[in-house]
């Protein structure tokens, strides 16, 4: 009889998850592909990490942000695929409260630390295309651990408190989160508490995570094709393009859906837009980001034809 009980208390406080897009009719097939893209981005990302991490020549400041980068991409898509997949197979919906807020932070914190990474990133091509002779000085190995340092840290603080504040506020109706995953605006929904001020919260956040990041990224980049323009080398113009372009691309693929998620309010979303956003930014993009970089970088393929020879 205690143990009926104490399951039954913890199917209380357990959330259901719909599952992605649960009114397609091929959910199977549709499931299956998401498998498919996680283990691409899985493979793409680690090796990416083994080639920066085994090749002397590509420890620069510009490839240890790309391998955080890719840290970043293939945790993110490990923190939500793997749950994702497991509920739709056996047919259990439910997650935990603790699992809930676990998988919150951990989407958060690669979330915030990826939108720092990237303004990094952005920061760096600035210095060696605008001021190369100060490159080795301005970015060297301390400077470059203390950033990557700076964006673990501030991403873990902000998505601790955003996931520990939504998960205090309480739930009186349906447990059901119609998403295929624990995200911040999604689970406000479900309260029965006026969750506007925190909503206002969340915007605010955003413009400093999000909006503030983007405008440094604009600006980086404008002195950059300024700089550029002035160019003499031909070939030296089109070695900086092809880096820029590769990064302003993935730049795109991140800061386009999230802005939109985080920076509207959620009533203004229907679960079919959230998921649609979410897969794009948190799968899709995982997978993309290493073909993106690795496809226009002689480096990155050097490295990689280096590794298949042994």
């Amino acid at each position: 009889f205690r143990d009926m009980v104490g399951g039954n208390e913890s199917s209380i406080t357990d959330f259901i998850l719909v599952g992605l897009f649960p009114e397609f009719q091929h959910s199977i097939i549709l499931n299956s592909m998401i498998i498919f893209i996680y283990i691409l981005a899985f493979l793409g990302n680690m090796l990416l990490i083994v080639l920066i991490s085994g090749d002397s020549q590509l420890h620069t400041p510009m490839y240890i942000l790309l391998s955080q980068l890719s840290v970043i991409d293939l945790t993110l898509t490990s923190t939500i695929v793997p749950k994702m997949a497991y509920n739709f197979f056996t047919g259990e919906k439910t997650i935990s409260r603790i699992g809930c807020g676990t998988q919150s932070f951990f989407y958060l914190l690669m979330g915030m630390s990826e939108c720092l990474i990237l303004t990094l990133m952005a920061y760096d091509r600035y210095v060696a295309v605008c001021n190369p002779l100060h490159y080795p000085t301005i970015m060297g190995p301390t400077f470059c651990l203390h950033m990557v340092a700076t964006c673990w840290i501030g991403g873990s603080i902000s998505s601790f408190i955003h996931t520990v504040y939504p998960m205090h506020f309480p739930i009186c109706g349906s447990r059901e989160i119609h998403h295929f995953f624990c995200e911040v605006p999604v689970l406000i929904k479900l309260s029965c508490e006026d969750t506007s001020v925190y909503q206002l919260v969340v915007v605010v956040t955003s413009i400093v995570l999000l909006v503030v990041p983007f405008i440094l990224i604009i600006a980086s980049y404008t002195l950059i094709f300024l700089t550029v323009l002035r160019m003499n080398s031909i070939k030296g113009r089109k070695k900086v393009l092809a880096t820029c372009s590769s990064h302003l691309t993935v730049v795109s693929l991140f800061f386009g859906p999230n802005i939109f998620i985080y920076m509207t309010f959620t009533s203004s979303h229907s679960p079919e837009q959230d998921q649609a956003l979410s897969v794009f930014s948190n799968i899709l993009t995982p997978m993309l980001n290493p073909l993106i970089y690795s496809l226009r970088n002689k480096e990155v393929v050097a490295a990689l034809i280096k590794l298949v020879g042994r």
